[in-house]
């Protein structure tokens, strides 16, 4: 069975409650997976958000996304030839659902079909030589016609080559930004060519949203999810691609690097993950051979997110020497939940519980790796 038959369908309704709570208030991926678990469904939970924020001790009533604005952005969505996709659709692109707390929603422009190519990620520096965009351009010309997709940024310089040399045979533009808003300006003819060709441009952040600099890292994680593997062409010491780089390795994706001279500051990051265990990358098939064994391994779907609408067994409410008890244990230093399960000696199900509801009301951080803390007002 080909992904086009797998996965759930939300109807428009579902559809627009999942909008309406991802966009409320401290409702973020990992949140918004603990609320459909809790509650049964996207509706449910927002009946329910301001009892759960009174629960976890917060101090002013939470603001749900009104109707009326979910309504707007789907409709501005649907002007823009764009559309929401939830996780469990089949259209969700199939690498982006294994990686740690994947958005529920995506918007998505342009061609779904792109997104069940093996996918490769090209990044690099906005400043890039010469030579180092001839070097993108080649390797996105031919792991295109190698039947590849090529994920990247949209980003100035060796985005912008690697884009622009694979628009023939499929690539994903991933914004920082709403999908009405996308970033470079002098990027916007490329941008509607990748829409209109054989690619697609994807955002998991609000229409009308204007990217800022604490948008791209979070852009960085998309596009290292997206993927397969990871080629960067050129990074100084500190640099976005390098930030993609170790979300990718963290992701278990294959991290390529193309060396470069040790007097160009710009090689200094490629150089380093060479150090570090990159593969050497000085041709196409350097990807390609590296990229082939995993192109045809099964991917198992994240059973939480393949049905939008489940009844749960009910759970009576934690009274307060139980929300005490994982209260006083917590602080502000990342704590393992599963530690903290053991430490408490409350059922799992209901420390869940308790770290939703002081999550919902602001007081709780969650942390990569299944880590939380405090947080101090």
């Amino acid at each position: 069975m080909n992904d086009a038959a797998k996965g759930i369908r939300l109807s428009d309704s579902q559809r627009l409650a999942w909008l309406r709570l991802l966009r409320s208030d401290n409702v973020g991926p990992a949140t918004f997976r603990d609320l459909i678990a809790h509650c049964g469904s996207a509706a449910a939970a927002l009946e329910m958000l301001p009892e759960l924020v009174r629960r976890g001790g917060g101090h002013r009533p939470i603001r749900i996304a009104p109707v009326e604005d979910a309504m707007r952005e789907m409709e501005a969505a649907a002007k823009t030839g764009a559309r929401f996709v939830g996780i469990g659709e089949p259209d969700y692109p199939r690498y982006l659902r294994q990686c740690d707390n994947p958005p529920p929603l995506v918007a998505i422009k342009g061609n779904p079909d792109v997104f069940r190519l093996p996918p490769v990620a090209i990044v690099g520096a906005r400043n890039a030589s010469l030579v180092g965009l001839k070097f993108a351009r080649m390797l996105a010309r031919d792991l295109g016609q190698a039947g590849f997709a090529v994920i990247s940024g949209l980003a100035r310089g060796i985005d912008t080559a690697a884009h622009e040399a694979s628009l023939d045979h499929g690539t994903v533009a991933v914004m920082a930004g709403g999908l009405d808003m996308p970033y470079p300006p002098e990027n916007l003819d490329l941008y509607a060519a990748i829409s209109s060709r054989h690619g697609a441009a994807i955002s998991e952040m609000p229409f009308g949203w204007e990217p800022r600099a604490r948008d791209f890292p979070r852009r960085n994680r998309i596009i290292a999810a997206l993927s397969l593997g990871l080629v960067v062409v050129e990074a100084a010491e500190r640099s976005g691609s390098l930030i993609s780089a170790r979300l990718a390795g963290e992701l278990g994706r294959h991290v390529f690097a193309v060396p470069g001279s040790p007097f160009d500051p710009r090689a200094k990051g490629t150089n380093d993950l060479l150090k570090n265990g990159a593969t050497v990358t000085t041709c196409t098939q350097d990807v390609i051979d590296g990229l082939t064994p995993l192109v045809d391994r099964p991917i198992a779907d994240p059973p939480a997110f393949l049905a939008p609408e489940i009844d749960f067994p009910s759970l009576n409410p934690p009274d307060e020497s139980d929300r005490d008890r994982v209260v006083n244990l917590l602080g502000p230093v990342p704590t393992e939940i599963d530690e903290l399960i053991r430490a408490s000696g409350l059922h799992p199900s209901l420390i869940m519980l308790i770290l939703l509801e002081l999550d919902l009301a602001g007081r709780l951080q969650r942390h990569s790796g299944g880590y939380v803390s405090l947080v101090y007002s």
